[in-house]
């Protein structure tokens, strides 16, 4: 069955990894995206989460009017939404086969910079896990999935490591990309074309502004979106709000490299290509083997792309569409 997505192979015009990589967020795409996931987001009622400790996450839930399939759960990328293309994309793929969808915005992100008073950062795992265990519970759920793509495949994968301990029922994980080595993500981006760095800083920039807006009295000092380099930034932002010593510690904070992935119980896929000029391919190499892990590399597919077509629909939703029937009761 891994093999078929293994082989995947996107029509000619389509096989760079950067075409792919910058498609798959595009305007061009969002005509299509926008299109296909109407009756997902008239269905998308605002849900607020306890994070414990008055952490506040926000999150979009589209209920089907009848018997669904059961709940799937999506976790967007680093500064991107639950109405990114590939979340709406997805959710959109998900809704249709008979999930209920639940996406969910991590802190910071889409327009809840002013939830939390605290600023964003990778290592605030610990408010995704109580979340999704306080939807759970109000939900009264049985066993749901989880996908993620880019970070949002970094924290679905630690969330799976914490399932047992914080009595998360969840049936299958699949990971698209997800950030492997966070330093190497970075020395990929500096060393490759600039572009990809540029993107994130803007964006980041962005949202650092609207944090400050948010918070004046906290934050009205700062000039953090004017310090340039993602990485000089986010030394800065790890020493001075985040109790990091280092850029380095902080990265360490939320790997899933090495051994990490080693105790995972939680049947998972982890979805990534050759070709992604964020996360190196070499990373996965090195993942320990687990019989709970699935892993899929492809030759084409970019960061969070697997684009198979000139409808743009992606092979990332195949697969999480299947791998998530096959794991409901």
């Amino acid at each position: 069955m891994a093999e078929a997505y293994q082989q995947f192979r996107p029509p000619p015009g389509l096989r760079s990894g950067h075409l792919q990589s910058l498609i798959s967020s595009s305007a061009v795409r969002r005509k299509f995206v926008l299109r296909r996931s109407e009756a997902l987001r008239h269905a998308g009622k605002v849900w607020t989460l306890e994070g414990g400790e008055g952490i506040r996450l926000q999150a979009l839930y589209s209920q089907l009017p009848g018997d669904s399939r059961g709940l799937a759960v999506l976790l967007h990328g680093w500064e991107g939404s639950v109405n990114s293309n590939y979340v709406l994309a997805n959710g959109a793929r998900l809704f249709a086969e008979g999930f209920d969808v639940f996406r969910l915005n991590f802190r910071d992100h889409g327009d809840t910079h002013h939830l939390n008073q605290e600023i964003f950062h990778s290592c605030r795992q610990d408010e995704v896990v109580w979340s999704l265990r306080d939807l759970q519970n109000r939900l009264g759920a049985g066993s749901w999935c989880l996908a993620g793509y880019s970070l949002g495949g970094n924290f679905s994968m630690r969330v799976a490591l914490k399932a047992e301990s914080a009595g998360l029922d969840i049936a299958h994980v699949v990971a698209v990309n997800p950030v492997i080595n966070p330093l190497h993500a970075m020395v990929s981006m500096e060393e490759g074309i600039r572009f990809y760095e540029r993107y994130f800083e803007r964006k980041w920039s962005r949202s650092l502004k609207i944090k400050k807006q948010a918070f004046p009295d906290l934050y009205g000092h700062e000039t953090w979106h004017d310090i340039r380099g993602l990485r000089n930034r986010t030394h800065y932002l790890a020493t001075t709000h985040a109790g990091f010593e280092s850029a380095e510690q902080y990265f360490e904070g939320y790997s899933i490299a090495g051994d990490r992935l080693a105790p995972l119980q939680v049947p998972s896929t982890i979805l990534t290509s050759e070709d992604d000029p964020v996360v190196p391919v070499h990373d996965f190499e090195e993942l320990p083997e687990n019989p709970n892990l699935e892993l899929i590399v492809t030759r084409y597919g970019g960061h969070c792309g697997f684009l198979k077509n000139w409808k743009l629909e992606s092979m990332a939703e195949d697969l999480i569409a299947v791998r998530f029937i096959d794991a409901m009761p």
